[in-house]
């Protein structure tokens, strides 16, 4: 855990991306449509979709760098700071949530497959269609305690799979190129919360495909 906190830099002040400095908010000038449109362009190896309950909040994040740190309030961590988006949400479940995040996760581009490494104080939960039997009717939600790091995403497996027979993807115009990671609330077959939809906080982290 020590290990993934940032080193504090006081004489540092973030920035946004337009001016070249800390990526603390999603990138300005592009759409949604535009950081999708091109599946094959090498810019981003994934975009990030930042969600509370139902609905999603600010712009697809696109990521170039090998790492990206996801964090809510600075100074945290030097990536996507989900504290820096304009919600709305008063849910008292959603804000207890949010104050919850603190150091968030890492996603970390690596020679065998995307980690993520628990960052936070609190669980995390993690469904993709590479950490299990494409075969079975509903993909498990994994859940990974603070301070651990698991394989959300591997690129050789995801080429061998048909599109997952889970309804939640099913319901989504990406395929198993895409990891749903929820924080400190889960969501499935073993909680109360039927839909990642239903959770608090959460992210999609779409992957692109080539």
């Amino acid at each position: 855990m020590d290990f993934l906190k940032p080193t504090d830099c006081p004489d540092s002040v973030p920035s946004s991306t337009e001016t070249g400095g800390t990526n603390c908010l999603a990138p300005g000038g592009l759409s949604d449509s535009q950081v999708l449109q091109e599946p094959g362009d090498r810019s981003h190896w994934c975009v990030v979709a930042y969600w509370e309950e139902k609905t999603r909040v600010g712009r697809l994040y696109s990521v170039q760098e090998p790492s990206l740190d996801i964090f809510y309030d600075l100074p945290q961590g030097n990536g996507f700071c989900l504290g820096q988006l304009n919600s709305d949400n008063k849910s008292q479940l959603v804000q207890k949530v949010r104050s919850k995040i603190g150091y968030g996760i890492q996603l970390t581009k690596e020679v065998d497959g995307v980690w993520v490494y628990n960052r936070s104080s609190y669980p995390i939960f993690i469904k993709s269609a590479t950490l299990d039997n494409p075969d079975s009717r509903t993909l498990l939600v994994h859940k990974v305690f603070p301070g651990f790091s698991i394989k959300a995403f591997d690129y050789e497996k995801a080429y061998t799979l048909q599109r997952p027979n889970d309804h939640e993807f099913t319901q989504q115009p990406w395929t198993g190129f895409t990891v749903q990671i929820s924080f400190v609330k889960g969501w499935g077959q073993c909680y109360t919360r039927q839909f990642i939809s239903s959770c608090p906080c959460w992210l999609e982290v779409i992957f692109n495909n080539r």
